[in-house]
């Protein structure tokens, strides 16, 4: 059964498979150390030091699967191919309807993160945003209300 895609830029897969090298090369064996000091402390049973080294494992270990999954399905952004139209990938300069001018780059979901003007291409403005042209007026809802956004720039 083939697994859905998942875009990604070349600089977030890069970033993805060296946090998937880091912890397999580096965290997975610090991981074994501290779970084998907690057991020649005093064995597994009411060790808390134990128990949270075992927490830790379970941990790394889900973070290996994650990546190792999003890695094999990703389908790396490559550079927009249209001038002037919104795509995944571009930098997207808007103006909004009090004035306020943003910047955001539309993202796969893996790599969204808002705060650093990275938004997802399924978020209510990537979607809006998506297949739009310099001069478009578009209309959000999004949870706060519904917005009205100009796209003055896409690089």
């Amino acid at each position: 059964m083939d697994e859905k895609k998942i875009a990604i830029t070349q600089e977030g897969l890069a970033r993805l498979q060296s946090e998937l090298e880091h912890l397999l090369s580096v965290r997975r064996r610090e991981v074994a150390a501290k779970i084998k000091r907690a057991r020649e402390m005093g064995g597994t049973e009411n060790n808390a030091e134990y128990d949270d080294a075992k927490n830790d494992q379970a941990f790394v270990e889900g973070r290996i699967l994650m990546l190792e999954n999003t890695i094999r399905n990703a389908a790396a952004i490559g550079s927009p191919a249209l001038p002037d139209v919104v795509e995944l990938g571009n930098k997207v300069l808007i103006e909004s309807q009090d004035g306020k001018i943003e910047q955001f780059i539309i993202v796969g979901s893996t790599e969204a993160n808002p705060v650093e003007g990275r938004i997802s291409n399924e978020s209510p403005v990537g979607k809006a945003l998506l297949d739009k042209r310099i001069g478009d007026e578009v209309k959000v809802l999004t949870p706060a209300g519904m917005l009205k956004l100009k796209i003055l720039e896409v690089s």
